[in-house]
């Protein structure tokens, strides 16, 4: 072992040996990358904006001594700031003065000094747009609410099949649930300079200008909880108009603003109104006028393509009545309550596109039995299935041609039937996709208002090209699944020598991104919803793979948005459906509302969501006051879906008042911290005090001396306390008590959804690593390796996949977390925040050899490559951005070091 004598000249010598390595006379320092309020386009803002700024430089070492910002207006480049040079090493979270409302919005740029007063060059300008207060336009349809006679208020699901609720809905104008076109032409005479366009459309809304969409985007805007929010997108569509006729044109479906049932799957039915849509266009020409367009009265609907559509049930599309319906007057019609704002959060697009991968046949006398598989009529002879290789949300692709008139289905599953056709008993059926051809040349369509969780494509009414067609059906030349998901950036990557926890991160990541919609949802096909436990038990393993940044925001408004008079958060939000009482509050989920923003605190270094949010904060935790008896929690669900010899669900092996109250802890703890920083000393102190009598009254009637565990002994009860730190001078003790009980069960875990996270995380910071490497290195049930060795490609809701309903949840997702930050050893100092002052230590353990991790701070990215070599050594490779710096540990030694890239060994 080295004396702190030995260790000191090591660390040194490693310094000097590598600045010296990497210093060059033409070193320079560039910037790599700019946000504006954490948008990295086109910043949208409405009232005080900051700015950020990442950095590279060919020099070891180097670091920022000043910066120098210059606000422009756009077209006029007008300056309307400029900071001059400002010493600081400072290069987030930078206050730029207040910016008025203007025609053609601003760019921004900033350029900095080096450690040895060198300036870099200009960052690419950014554009700003501060977004008007109110569209003054006016929401037109086909038909208003009343008119359609649609029921007021959000039902449970336990009203569905009565009467009454039946009566209400067979009562309701089918025009309502319509997809629709509208519409406006108009002229343009002048030179355009500038054309912006804030448009709504609810539920989601496709745009064109003179027949070319505009943007990208699938199921915009996001939805929400429409009774308090509706965003709006904003687009530069200065290049898309014609100085002569143009025409605007949008097309509209129901999504999660709308849900009727049909005759299809739903999981649910409630409106907010009939497709609708606000829209303003505001034209700057060379001369110095502007033109407004608006929607309003004048405008023209026509009904659409789309026969069907539903966020739950598909959709059918007849190409034969494209320009053929004709065009009416719309309606001015009531508009949604909420508020009307910018969506600054990533939009959900089209990111990834798989072929087929395995065609199946259906044998003819296998249709009867498959058609009953599937509770249908009859399954259509032509019956094909293709395997995508891949389960993720999304929807099918085809490009076709045949005969005006002739009709494809698809169904589509995560599953197969014994017969070999799509099986979707466990995740909600009907649920199919229609095109009727249009009989001209080859067509391609995908679905543009409704997605679903699928690996397998199952055609009827179609031949693939090339195959015999006899009955001369329609000829599919192209089939892909579109792989549809929130386009927040990616931002980590992960693998090691451990095939098994590298494959495991890519199951995760898959399942991860299927189910990054509008909100964070459990699964892509049944339910869809925003079920709030794994937003805050997965919050690590999101921040470290993806840009969080403005993602996060919108989720904490929709439980801010959600959350009812008396204080409490219901699991899912925005909560479009009641499952009732038991389902409908859990600490374990609605503690997320608390908790996430903590998680993005630490990631970014931006407590704005503590300080804006502290109040709704508060009367959460007084909630769960006034539900304590004797300072504990007895409801909610617990550690849903534990381990054991059962089909998972409700909580077996822990008690829900445990896990409640642990969690009532947790919002205490960090309610501490929240007042703070929300200047409410007071408050503080309050819960401070309650947070410790709590703890007390914890430690009281679960805590058994005799056995040196919490209640039952489980493995969740034991972890909580752990991770929570409130065991006293018991810890040593429970901890040994949780590692033996793991050893009872063979090295496996007992914990299930919210306990997963607490049993690792307790282990790991305590020094346990190489049992949690023994408990997921294996190929058996609970582990990722069995549902790698089932063959599922993203995680599945029960570690049996067998015995699940769903084949694609990201709740397990706890590990990934331990592969960073464990393994991979990548984490930030004790009491700092955003990623600028790091540790890094490497755990290689099991049979590990080798790590590659990276990570993208505000700062930039953080890269790490270990390797241990037979003679124990370990050499470590280290990337660390401008702005930051690091402890890399191994083998009992320490090196400290800035930005740069660092080779080192110990």
């Amino acid at each position: 072992m080295f004396d702190n004598k030995m260790h000191n000249r090591l660390r040194y010598s490693l310094l000097i040996a590598f600045i010296a390595l990497c210093f060059t006379c033409n070193a320079k320092i560039t910037i790599t990358k700019t946000h504006c309020n954490f948008q990295h386009e086109l910043a949208l803002i409405t009232g005080n904006s900051q700015v950020g700024w990442q950095m590279k430089s060919d020099r070891n070492s180097d670091w920022q001594s000043a910066y120098q910002i210059i606000v422009r207006e756009r077209i006029t480049n007008d300056t309307v700031y400029n900071s001059w040079k400002i010493s600081s090493s400072r290069s987030q979270q930078i206050d730029l003065p207040t910016l008025k409302r203007n025609r053609y919005g601003y760019t921004w740029r900033v350029r900095v000094w080096d450690s040895y007063g060198e300036a870099s060059a200009w960052s690419k300008p950014q554009d700003i747009r501060v977004v008007p207060d109110a569209l003054d336009a006016k929401w037109i349809g086909a038909i208003s609410k009343a008119d359609a006679k649609l029921p007021e208020g959000r039902f449970a699901n336990t009203e569905f099949k009565k009467d009454y609720f039946k009566k209400a809905w067979d009562n309701v104008d089918s025009l309502s649930s319509r997809s629709i076109i509208v519409k406006k032409e108009f002229k343009i005479k002048k030179h355009i300079i500038d054309a912006v366009v804030y448009v709504s459309g609810l539920g989601h809304y496709e745009l064109e200008i003179n027949g070319v969409k505009v943007g990208n985007s699938e199921f915009a805007p996001l939805w929400s909880e429409y009774s308090k929010t509706v965003y709006y997108n904003v687009y530069d569509v200065t290049q898309m108009l014609s100085t002569s006729q143009n025409e605007i044109a949008v097309l509209l479906g129901n999504g999660f603003f709308n849900v009727q049932r049909g005759d299809r799957y739903s999981k649910l039915q409630t409106s907010f109104g009939p497709p609708q849509v606000c829209l303003r266009l505001e034209v700057s020409y060379d001369d110095g006028t502007t033109q407004v367009l608006k929607s309003g009265e004048t405008w023209k609907y026509c009904l659409s393509p789309i026969t069907f559509n539903s966020i739950y049930g598909g959709e059918s599309y007849d190409a034969t009545l494209e320009d053929k319906m004709p065009w009416h007057n719309v309606k001015v019609v009531e508009g949604p309550i909420g508020k009307l704002v910018p969506q600054t959060a990533p939009p959900v697009k089209i990111m990834e596109r798989y072929n087929v991968k395995e065609w199946h046949h259906i044998p003819s006398d296998s249709l009867v039995s498959a058609a009953k598989a599937m509770k249908r009529d009859a399954v259509h002879p032509s019956v094909i299935v293709a395997d995508m290789g891949q389960n993720l949300a999304g929807f099918p692709e085809i490009s076709v041609s045949g005969k005006r008139g002739q009709k494809i289905r698809m169904y589509v599953s995560e599953r197969l039937t014994n017969q070999g056709v799509c099986d979707q008993r466990q995740t909600g059926r009907q649920h199919f996709y229609e095109y009727t051809l249009r009989g001209k040349g080859i067509d391609t369509w995908h679905p543009h208002f409704s997605y679903y969780g699928f690996r397998y494509i199952q055609i009827e009414g179609a031949v693939m090209q090339g195959e015999p067609n006899p009955s001369g059906l329609p000829v599919i030349y192209a089939l892909n699944s579109c792989f549809v998901y929130n386009s927040a950036g990616e931002m980590g990557t992960f693998k090691c020598s451990n095939e098994l926890f590298t494959r495991t991160h890519r199951l995760i990541e898959r399942a991860e991104r299927s189910n990054m919609q509008a909100v964070l949802s459990d699964c892509p096909h049944r339910e869809k919803l925003g079920w709030l436990e794994q937003d805050h038990l997965n919050g690590p393993s999101l921040l470290l793979n993806y840009d969080m940044k403005t993602y996060i925001p919108k989720i904490i408004r929709d439980i801010t948005d959600t959350q009812k008079a008396n204080g409490m958060v219901p699991t899912t939000a925005p909560q479009y459906v009641s499952f009732g009482n038991l389902f409908d509050d859990s600490p374990e989920w609605s503690s997320t509302l608390i908790i996430l923003p903590f998680m993005y605190y630490d990631q970014y270094g931006d407590s704005t969501l503590i300080v804006e949010n502290f109040d709704s904060m508060r009367k959460y935790v007084d909630y769960l006051g006034t539900k304590a008896q004797d300072n504990i929690l007895d409801f909610g669900l617990g550690d849903w879906y534990d381990y054991g010899p059962w089909t998972a669900g409700f909580s077996r092996n822990t008690p829900v008042a445990l896990v409640a109250t642990a969690h009532y802890i947790y919002d205490l703890q960090l309610m501490q911290r929240a007042a703070m920083m929300a200047g409410y000393a007071d408050e503080a102190e309050r819960y401070a005090s309650l947070c410790a009598s709590v703890t007390n009254s914890f430690n009281n009637r679960f805590y058994r001396p005799d056995s040196c565990s919490y209640t039952s002994g489980s493995q969740c009860a034991n972890a909580l306390p752990l991770f929570l730190g409130i065991c006293g001078e018991n810890k040593d003790s429970v901890l040994q008590t949780l590692i033996n009980d793991i050893h009872k069960h063979g090295d496996r875990l007992t914990t299930g959804d919210v306990g997963n996270r607490y049993l690792i995380q307790a282990l790991a910071r305590n020094g346990q690593d190489e049992l949690v490497c023994s408990m997921f290195n294996h190929d058996e049930a609970p582990g990722y390796g069995y549902q790698l060795k089932f063959g599922a490609t993203t995680l599945t809701e029960q570690w049996d996949p067998r015995h699940g309903s769903s084949w694609n949840h990201f709740m397990m997702a706890q590990i990934d977390e331990w592969f960073y930050t464990s393994v991979a050893g990548i984490r930030q100092k004790e009491n700092t925040h955003g990623m600028q002052h790091l540790d890094i230590r490497p755990q290689l353990v099991g049979n590990m050899t080798e790590v590659a991790a990276s990570t993208e701070t505000i700062y930039g990215e953080v890269r790490v490559h270990a390797l241990k070599h037979p003679t124990g050594k370990v050499t470590i490779n280290v990337t660390i951005p401008v702005g930051c710096d690091a402890d890399v540990t191994s083998n009992g030694l320490t090196s400290h070091i800035e930005s740069g890239e660092w080779k080192l060994e110990f």
